[in-house]
């Protein structure tokens, strides 16, 4: 009996690492419209750059120094786009890749710039499918449709990373400052309050806030205070037939 109890948790357990591993291959293969697929073709990644710390050297070493970083110049080729499009596609979601190719774009004038295989806004929204929970991409991305004046879906993509934030005072402040750059005082005002009430003190936020003339102090709301038990009478409490 205790054999087939062992065999059958052998079972349970080899059947769950195989349902875990078919949801990573499937989420790794999961395909972008008009932007690839996740599943890297490259010998490194895809990895996460917030929890794959010690995979991210030998890729950033090699193609994002500082002078792809700055767009100066690549180090796999004379320009800089493939070795950020490398980068991106080995750690999709690497926050400082993602602005630089957000900056190449800017600076060539192009959706696509040289050497690089997908749209800026494709690797943006490869980063989100990666990791859907990533508030400083989204909180990136929506700089970037600000820019070109996609200001609804800016907005969006702020509202999902502020339901991503949870109890994080300092993403709530940040938040607050991508919607002061949309100038929607009211979200950043929430936010600033928010970031506040979880104890991030840093005043930056309120202090726009207050020279746009759009700061108003939280309104705390009053305890409710518990009414008094009902009195109650001296007949409701004399035994009816106590003596005198």
């Amino acid at each position: 009996m205790k054999q087939l109890q062992f065999n059958l948790g052998l079972t349970k357990l080899a059947f769950g690492l195989a349902i875990c591993f078919l949801m990573v291959s499937s989420a790794l293969s999961q395909s972008v419209p008009g932007c690839g697929t996740l599943r890297s073709a490259l010998q490194y990644g895809p990895y996460d750059a917030r929890t794959d710390l010690d995979k991210l050297p030998i890729v950033l070493g090699a193609h994002f120094p500082v002078a792809v970083e700055a767009l100066i110049s690549g180090t796999s080729q004379k320009y800089p786009g493939g070795d950020i499009d490398y980068t991106l596609r080995a750690i999709p979601n690497y926050h400082r890749a993602l602005i630089a190719m957000m900056k190449l774009g800017e600076k060539s004038n192009s959706d696509q710039p040289r050497d690089v295989r997908y749209s800026v806004d494709c690797w943006f929204l490869r980063a989100i499918a990666f990791r859907a929970d990533d508030t400083a991409v989204r909180m990136i991305y929506s700089t970037y449709l600000n820019s070109k004046k996609r200001i609804t879906e800016a907005k969006n993509q702020l509202q999902i990373a502020t339901g991503f934030a949870k109890d994080n005072g300092f993403t709530h402040y940040n938040i607050g400052l991508h919607y002061l750059d949309l100038k929607d005082y009211e979200q950043a005002l929430t936010q600033a309050h928010k970031a506040t009430e979880l104890g991030f003190i840093q005043t930056e936020l309120k202090d726009q806030l207050v020279s746009a003339g759009k700061w108003r102090e939280a309104v705390i709301s009053a305890p409710e205070v518990a009414s008094p038990p009902a009195a109650t009478s001296d007949a409701a409490t004399t035994p009816a037939n106590s003596s005198k």
